[in-house]
């Protein structure tokens, strides 16, 4: 009995080192790649840059094992593994969709729940307030929990350690993230009153000639407003 006790266990911790659980999301970038049969088409499809579904692409491939979509020419061709997979990774995904798919309409007054969000303790000061008064009233059983967001990467968001995350898209986001707009920022130049730059139109050349104090949170040398009046030179 020993000697069976340890096989099991030894099989079980060999089991689990070799194999990797698949990142099911892949699935849909696959579906959209195989049904596009173009990598342009599938990040306008699924909201990504081209850069953004080439590397799920990359990681599609190293996934399969095969090239999946080959060149031929200027055009993309399937490869026969391919071929093998359209219907079925269609299947897959359309059956995932409809078991995830909600009944009906959710009742948010009767909902209890925690959403976790990561984000910056700016956006809690700016938004935070308003954000909770809405949840107050239009599902009273939920809690919001904010969390700090001390880098920008997207593993906590697709391990599912957080509900939702704020921040800049990055090439470092994962390209299987659904990603929403929510404003854009800019930037906004301070002068103290009565200052020359105050009045009149602010041109490239009178705004060299001002003397300026730039704050970086990331100790960058070059900034954007620097790359901008490069290019105007």
């Amino acid at each position: 009995m020993h000697c069976v006790r340890a096989f099991d266990a030894i099989s079980r911790a060999n089991y689990g080192s070799s194999m990797s659980r698949p990142d099911l999301n892949l699935l849909v970038t696959l579906d959209v790649l195989l049904a596009e049969g173009s990598v342009a088409r599938a990040a306008r499809r699924l909201r990504l840059s081209p850069s953004a579904m080439s590397r799920a692409l990359a990681r599609v491939r190293e996934a399969t094992g095969d090239p999946l979509l080959v060149r031929a020419g200027r055009a993309l061709v399937p490869t026969p593994r391919a071929f093998e997979l359209r219907e079925h990774v269609s299947r897959l995904v359309q059956d995932g969709e409809a078991a995830l798919r909600p009944v009906g309409k959710a009742d948010l007054k009767k909902l209890t729940r925690t959403f976790t969000l990561r984000t910056s303790d700016g956006f809690v000061e700016n938004f935070g307030p308003d954000l909770i008064a809405r949840i107050g009233r239009e599902a009273p059983g939920v809690r919001l929990r904010f969390v700090q967001k001390p880098d920008k990467e997207s593993a906590p968001l697709r391990e599912g350690i957080v509900d939702l995350e704020t921040g800049v898209v990055e090439r470092t986001t994962s390209p299987e993230l659904r990603t929403q707009a929510l404003f854009r920022d800019r930037f906004v130049g301070v002068v103290r009153l009565g200052h020359a730059l105050g009045k009149g139109r602010i041109t490239p050349e009178r705004y060299l000639a001002g003397r300026h104090v730039s704050v970086s949170r990331q100790g960058i040398q070059q900034e954007q407003i620097d790359g901008a009046l490069e290019r105007l030179a």
